[in-house]
């Protein structure tokens, strides 16, 4: 006969099996939300003048989730954003002082894993 401390820790055991084999803990949970991220984006900041632009913001929104992210460029006018998802579509444009670039998009279509976008102020 099983004694019941055993029959728990057979219990307990299973139950930490059976989780982990749910829930991994590699690769998928690191890029949340299962969306792959196997893009990168990095580019320049320019004004009218062809000059670049030092601490120029540069925004970039997920169109899925509305949601935006910054970077606020380098002293040679450049930005960059690692690891966007390949499964999503984005807007990206960049602003300084009242000025605005046009806004480009990276489509979830285009299977370039690396995009490397000039954003000019006017």
């Amino acid at each position: 006969m099983i004694s019941l401390r055993s029959a728990w820790l057979v219990f307990f055991a299973g139950s930490i099996i059976a989780v982990s084999c749910l829930f991994p803990a590699g690769a998928a949970a690191q890029r949340g939300k299962n969306a792959p991220r196997e893009r990168s984006l990095s580019g320049h900041v320019f004004d009218k003048d062809n000059q670049p632009v030092s601490r120029a913001v540069v925004y970039l929104k997920n169109t899925r989730t509305q949601v935006a992210q910054t970077y606020i460029t380098e002293p040679d006018g450049s930005y960059r954003f690692p690891w966007l998802a390949s499964n999503v579509d984005y807007e990206l444009h960049a602003e300084f002082h009242g000025a605005r670039s046009d806004t480009k998009i990276i489509s979830s279509f285009d299977t370039r894993k690396q995009f490397d976008i000039l954003l000019r102020l006017h």
